[in-house]
């Protein structure tokens, strides 16, 4: 996992280029995009969305094989637990067309708040449990940038 703040993207330049035109694409994104799904590379979606946060995500931690996420709420802030894929026990069938499976018991976790220029990348390797709020529910409209990596 990486957290950090949009003015820092230059540092991720040699990581991969679908990263980087991701992270671009969030950086420069307005808080009126419309909602919905944006090709940004042959390799890398966008999918715009907007919830309310909530104090529990009842599906636990979701983790993907496929794809790498990059999230990001243009508008409002987000709470966004995280574990290690290793040791936790699936409780959902991996569901190829989502690229997702979800997970319970955590041997590790660590909340990342992203929003007001901060992001998270999660790998392969990350579940992350999203949705959840910071101190009391807000909508939030939310850029989640898939890039394959298969």
């Amino acid at each position: 996992m990486i957290v950090d703040s949009l003015q820092n993207i230059h540092i991720y330049q040699t990581l991969s280029k679908d990263i980087i035109t991701g992270l671009d694409f969030i950086k420069n994104a307005v808080t009126d995009i419309e909602l919905g799904e944006y090709e940004i590379s042959t390799n890398a979606k966008a999918i715009v969305t907007e919830y309310e946060t909530i104090e529990c995500f009842e599906r636990g931690y979701e983790a993907h094989k496929h794809v790498i996420d990059i999230q990001y709420p243009v508008i409002g802030k987000e709470r966004i637990k995280w574990s290690p894929l290793p040791g936790m026990s699936i409780i959902s069938d991996y569901d190829e067309v989502k690229d997702r499976a979800f997970y319970i018991n955590p041997s590790q976790i660590t909340s990342v708040d992203i929003g007001q220029g901060i992001y998270a990348i999660f790998f392969p390797e990350d579940t992350h449990s999203p949705q959840h709020y910071i101190n009391k529910p807000e909508l939030i409209k939310k850029i989640t940038v898939k890039v394959s990596i298969n």
